[in-house]
C-alpha cells in the first residue's frame, strides 16, 4: 500500500513538472497597426527542445499593407535577413527561401488574424545572441525584441 501511495505522488510531480515544461516552451506575442509588439523580450528555458510562439495581430489592416510574422535569428543577422528578405514577396512572408540564417518563421498575418509557429531548438546554443523580429518590408528596424534561449 505504501508502495503505492508513493509511485502514484511521483507520477503526480512527474505531470506537473511535465506540464510545468510545456508552459515554459510556449508563448504568446501580439503584434498590431503601430508596427509594435507587445513584448521586448521572449525568454524559454535550454531545457525546451521545441519552441512554440503564437502571433496574434490585434490591429484591423491586411496582411498586404501591415502584415506581421515572427522570425528568430541571430542578432548580427537582422539587418540581412530582413534586407534580403523583401524580395522573397509575401508568399514567402518576406524570408528569403532556404535562408540558413533563419531559425524559425511564422507565415504573415493581417488584422485579426492568428497564426503558430513551432520550431525545433536544436540549432540554438544556450545564451546565443538572438533576436526575433518582423520581415515585412521596413518593419525589422523597428519591430524586434531579445529571444532568449537560456
Amino acid at each position: 500500500m505504501k508502495l503505492r501511495n508513493i509511485l502514484s505522488g511521483v507520477a503526480v510531480l512527474f505531470a506537473a513538472f511535465s506540464a510545468q515544461a510545456a508552459t515554459e516552451c510556449n508563448l504568446e506575442l501580439e503584434a498590431n497597426d503601430m508596427m509594435k509588439f507587445n513584448k521586448d523580450v521572449l525568454s524559454v528555458p535550454a531545457s525546451c527542445s521545441e519552441v512554440t510562439i503564437v502571433l496574434k495581430h490585434t490591429g484591423s489592416l491586411p496582411a498586404t499593407s501591415m502584415g506581421h510574422n515572427v522570425v528568430i535569428s541571430d542578432t548580427a543577422n537582422v539587418q540581412a535577413v530582413g534586407t534580403e528578405g523583401m524580395s522573397a514577396g509575401i508568399d514567402n512572408s518576406y524570408v528569403k527561401p532556404g535562408d540558413a540564417r533563419v531559425y524559425a518563421f511564422s507565415k504573415v498575418i493581417g488584422g485579426g488574424e492568428t497564426t503558430t509557429l513551432t520550431f525545433s531548438t536544436e540549432k540554438l546554443t544556450a545564451g546565443g545572441d538572438y533576436t526575433f523580429f518582423c520581415s515585412f518590408p521596413g518593419h525589422w528596424a523597428i519591430m524586434k525584441g531579445k529571444f532568449e534561449f537560456k
